[in-house]
């Protein structure tokens, strides 16, 4: 018995270590709060930290100032809390024709069944050839797809201000090819979504039924780059059941 005790107890021991053992993390981009800001503090932010939910070790990297996500398995990481209110500034590009991704913000962070995407608003980011290679009956799919769409996704609702069915597309073209840096502004505020790209506002959407959630960030089949990737957390709002 001993004998067996003393093969049994390193096995479930090393087993239930791997089962306990946290899911892949890694550190990009800064969060300041808006308090901080105001009260002109010297605090430079606080690194933030990101859980990969469904991808794989070799999906992220973090070389140099930039994130490289290499686009496979399709899946998502999630910051490591939650956010209400919010300002997020980011710079993406492409490096594949066609190439898909976004960040999902005020999401579960839970995968669906079928896409392995969560729920939350989606802010896309597409390569400018992705309406030529993805042709629907021989014809290409309308050019606002690649200009910064935003929509609700999983079940959540919104209000496109700029409709084009459910997602709300940008009213300027302003998306720059593959291997160029853009540059995403969002404003995320009581269930409000105003999208800057390139330095204008183009886009926006409102009265998402859901405005609280983990900011995810996508990989979708196609290697994309980040980098300077900040937020501001603005105060809260009022709760609903005080209104």
């Amino acid at each position: 018995m001993n004998l067996l005790l003393a093969w049994l107890v390193p096995l479930l021991s090393s087993t239930l270590t791997a089962h306990a053992q946290k899911p892949t993390s890694f550190q990009f981009g800064q969060i300041t709060a808006w308090n901080e800001i105001m009260a002109d503090s010297n605090d430079q932010g606080q690194p933030l930290q990101w859980i990969d939910v469904n991808t794989s070790d070799s999906t992220w990297e973090v070389k140099g100032e930039e994130l490289i996500c290499y686009g496979n398995p399709i899946g998502v990481a999630r910051s490591s809390k939650q956010y209400e209110n919010f300002l997020l500034h980011v710079e993406w590009k492409h490096t594949e024709p066609g190439g898909n991704s976004g960040i999902f913000v005020w999401s579960n962070a839970i995968p669906g069944e079928e896409n392995r995407l969560p729920d939350g608003v989606e802010v896309q980011m597409l390569e400018l050839d992705w309406v030529n290679l993805n042709l629907r009956d021989g014809k290409k799919p309308p050019v606002a797809y690649v200009q910064g769409e935003l929509f609700g996704v999983g079940g959540v609702e919104t209000q496109p201000d700029n409709p084009r069915g459910t997602r709300s597309k940008s009213i300027e073209h302003r998306a720059k090819g593959r291997g160029e840096w853009n540059t995403y502004d969002v404003v995320c505020v009581d269930g409000v979504v105003k999208l800057s790209f390139n330095g204008k506002f183009v886009n926006g959407l409102s009265h998402a039924t859901q405005k609280k959630g983990y900011l995810c960030l996508e990989s979708e089949g196609a290697e994309i780059h980040f980098r300077n990737l900040r937020i501001v957390e603005l105060p809260p709002g009022v709760e609903e059941s005080k209104r």
